[in-house]
């Protein structure tokens, strides 16, 4: 038998889930000051997006209102509107750095709905390619991402195409 070993996937898997705000993935990625070590792509007023380090496929990106809000009702208009503008620019950012065939964009209120945390709202990002669903998660639980982490971030925040 075949083994995709996938070590760094562990943290993610046994880590126990955080509700409190000083805790919070989004609200420590954002204060800290080093946005090449925490992947964050842009910095916005009341929003940012950063890389996904666990994601469902090359490209994946989060957009995260600064505040800690939990629900998509609890974000002013200035929010809302600035999530959709961050969305939108870096759904063309990845369409002309990496090319994708399409996208899937969404948020997911509430651990029933697949919020892996579910006490900060973010929205998800995805860029998907013809043929890029295979076996592996159906069968191993397992993804094949075929970019690193850096290397994705270097095309990203860097000027001129991904060439």
């Amino acid at each position: 038998m075949d083994r995709l070993w996938a070590p760094w996937r562990l943290e993610y898997v046994t880590a126990e889930e955080k509700d409190s705000h000083d805790g919070c993935l989004f609200c420590v990625k954002y204060a800290e000051d080093d946005d090449a070590k925490n992947y964050v792509v842009k910095r916005g007023k009341t929003c940012f997006c950063l890389l996904n380090i666990y994601p469902y496929n090359n490209g994946h990106l989060m957009v995260a209102p600064l505040r800690h809000v939990a629900d998509l009702s609890d974000l002013n208009m200035e929010e809302r509107s600035e999530m959709m503008e961050l969305a939108v620019e870096m759904k063309e950012l990845l369409q002309k750095k990496i090319n994708p065939h399409g996208f899937n964009i969404g948020i997911n209120c509430g651990a029933i709905a697949g919020a892996g945390i579910t006490d900060h709202l973010h929205l998800h990002i995805v860029p998907r390619w013809s043929g890029d669903t295979n076996f592996m998660p159906v069968i191993n639980d397992t993804r094949v991402i075929p970019q690193s982490l850096d290397a994705l971030y270097e095309i990203l925040i860097n000027e001129g195409s991904a060439d």
